[in-house]
Parts: structure tokens; sequence; C-alpha cells
């Protein structure tokens, strides 16, 4: 792990705004972040997530825009329409994802947690964008923008939804699909020999494990 030599900082320490760099070669905004043993949260506007410490391989500060000394105002431009931000959450994105195709809340935010840490910016070294890490391609085909995080959403679990239903309910099938691709699951007949794909499972598995013992536990309160 490549934390020295990078800004690191300990259990409740706290930074105005940090690039979290992950083991897979994505770079994802955060807040501040917490380490504590072998565990690590970063935190955004939204809350924080919580993975080990070995999937993060350090952290760098953001670096601050300069202020621009005043000028003298140019001609009036003509305006451009502003994306409009999504009124709801990335959780609550997820939710309603969830619900609209009739699958499991748990399943649809453990992949997005696995995929993005609920990071709707989050562009990957190989270039799948936002929330549901959505390839150009892929978007594409669903006809969506995959950088409007409502689209994202709705798109990708879209896209598992039909992944569930190629491989007849099959979840560990369809989310080596999600991740590796549906050829690489065809050719093996099942979840491909690919450490980072078997990691990916295990990582949603034990999530979604994680979040109905949770329900289980309020609901018996």
């Amino acid at each position: 792990m490549r934390f020295l030599g990078l800004l690191l900082l300990t259990a409740g320490a706290v930074s105005a705004g940090e690039y979290a760099l992950l083991s897979n070669g994505a770079r994802m905004h955060v807040d501040r972040h917490e380490i504590d043993g072998t565990r690590v949260r970063l935190y955004n506007s939204t809350g924080y997530i919580e993975m080990p410490a070995n999937t993060v391989t350090g952290f760098e500060l953001e670096d601050p825009t300069p202020v621009e000394p005043a000028t003298a105002p140019e001609p009036a431009a003509v305006p451009v329409p502003a994306r409009v931000p999504a009124a709801l959450s990335p959780a609550e994105l997820a939710d309603a994802a969830a619900d609209k195709y009739g699958l499991p809340r748990a399943l649809v935010r453990s992949v997005m947690a696995a995929e993005s840490g609920f990071q709707p910016d989050v562009v990957s070294p190989k270039g799948a964008i936002g929330l549901m890490q959505l390839m150009p391609q892929t978007a594409q085909d669903l006809g969506v923008d995959p950088y409007d995080p409502a689209q994202n959403v709705d798109a990708g679990v879209r896209y598992l939804r039909d992944l569930l239903n190629r491989y007849e309910g099959g979840r560990w099938r369809a989310l080596a699909a999600y991740n590796a691709g549906p050829g690489a699951v065809d050719k093996y007949g099942g979840v491909p020999p690919y450490r980072e794909t078997i990691d990916y499972i295990n990582r949603i598995e034990k999530a979604i494990k994680a979040a109905q013992a949770t329900a289980d536990i309020e609901q018996r309160q």
C-alpha cells in the first residue's frame, strides 16, 4: 500500500477536500476521510461509505482554483441551459430505480457502492462513467446521458435487470456480466476466473448480507 509520500490522515482527522486513489485506478472526490485500523471511511455531502483500507492506495489534496483578477465585463453571450442536478441523493436514486425495475434495494445499492462509491462524477481509467459506471457505448445503446445521475442510475439498473433475466435470475452470473461483460460469462459458462470479477461479486454479496442483517435488527426493535 503506497500511503507513504501521499497525504494520509489518522482516525478522526479532517481535510478540506481531496481525492481518494482507489486500487482499481479510479479517483474519487471526497470531503474528508477517517481511518480506523483496517477500515477507511470516505465522507461527502450525502454521508459516508466504508471500505477496506487496502482498497484505497492514497489521498491527494484538491488543488484550490486560483481567484482570477477582476476584468472588464464582456458582451453577454447566448445563455446555455445548465444540466439540472438530480433532486434525489444517489441512494434515493438507487432505491427508486430498484423499485421501478423490481430489484432488491440492497442489491442495487451494493452494486452502486462497488462501482462508484456513490460518487456521480467518477470516471474510471477504462472510461466508465458515473454512479453505475456505464461505458460510453453501453450508455449510447441504452439511449441515455451517462453524465446525468438520474439517467445513469436508471439505465444501469435497467441493464442489471436485463442481465438477471438473461441468466434466469442467476445473481452471480449477472454481476459477473455487469463487471466483465456478457461475453466473458458466456465464454466460461458462468463466472469467469478473473480475480477482479470474483472480488467484485464477493464485495457486493458481503454488502447485501450486511444490509439484510441491519434490516432484520431494525425489524426486531
